[in-house]
């Protein structure tokens, strides 16, 4: 009877123990997946860091007003130091700080981002505009423009970015005028070092030493594309940080799935 009392507590311990090593185990691979979403919400995003975004927002100084809420979406995924990340598909929002509605002389309005967030955490955001892309601009730039695409898969594309860049698929490869090449990573994300254009309004700086992650955009992709109204009269690099002004000599008018390429300026 100790014989059979014995065999079947040793039982029991073996099975708490497989028990508490599998649940050891998973909360070692539960903590492994989240420690990269932990990583990008401990830190600050450094200054320099470009974010390029979808807006899924309309936007239009004949109807909005001071307030109105932003909402979009990290386009590509954006490598942070340590081995952090901010996800493909994290949310970014902002608002409109004030609007300027359509007259004689035109309209205006200022615009400001103000956080990423992305399962659950938020993490503050204080970033200016490089580019801004028409819905159509962001349309052209992820379609082929090589003869032979209705024969090719899609990893075999030839597209060219909002700005000029031409990316080979098939090669892994992204050209940019004056001999800048870049990675075509997958999908529509590519990585290359920023271009300075300082006759568009992009002088350099920050963020110019290094191959970001720039979505559907070329290198020197600088101001406005898809309208022969609207302009960045200021980018929100300069005081007040963050601050980006948009006037159009007609309305301010921009159409939910623009791109937005932006790049972090300070902290919060």
């Amino acid at each position: 009877m100790r014989t059979d009392f014995s065999r079947m507590f040793a039982a029991r311990v073996a099975t708490y123990s497989a028990e508490g090593s599998r649940s050891t185990m998973l909360w070692i691979r539960l903590a492994a997946l989240l420690l990269p979403f932990a990583m990008v919400f401990a830190q600050e995003i450094p200054p320099g860091t470009v974010v390029p975004v979808k807006l899924s927002t309309g936007l239009s100084a004949k109807t909005a007003a001071a307030g109105k809420k932003i909402e979009g979406r990290v386009m590509q995924e954006v490598p942070l130091p340590g081995g952090a990340k901010i996800r493909e598909g994290a949310r970014v929002t902002g608002h409109v700080l004030s609007v300027a509605k359509p007259q004689a002389a035109g309209s205006g309005m200022v615009v400001k981002f103000d956080a990423i967030g992305d399962h659950g955490q938020t993490m503050a955001l204080t970033a200016a505009v490089l580019a801004v892309a028409s819905v159509d601009q962001v349309s052209e730039a992820r379609s082929p423009i090589n003869s032979t695409s209705d024969r090719d898969p899609v990893s075999q594309w030839v597209t060219r970015q909002v700005g000029g860049d031409v990316v080979n698929r098939g090669r892994g490869k992204v050209g940019a005028r004056g001999g800048v090449t870049g990675t075509w990573v997958e999908g529509s994300s590519v990585r290359i070092k920023l271009t300075p254009n300082p006759e568009a309004g992009c002088p350099g700086g920050l963020g110019y030493d290094e191959e970001q992650a720039v979505w559907v955009f070329s290198s020197a992709a600088c101001g406005t594309y898809g309208w022969s109204d609207l302009k960045i009269a200021s980018s929100g690099g300069t005081a007040p940080l963050g601050e980006i002004v948009l006037k159009s000599a007609r309305n301010v008018g921009i159409r939910s799935g623009s791109g937005w390429l932006l790049i972090v300026v300070g902290q919060p």
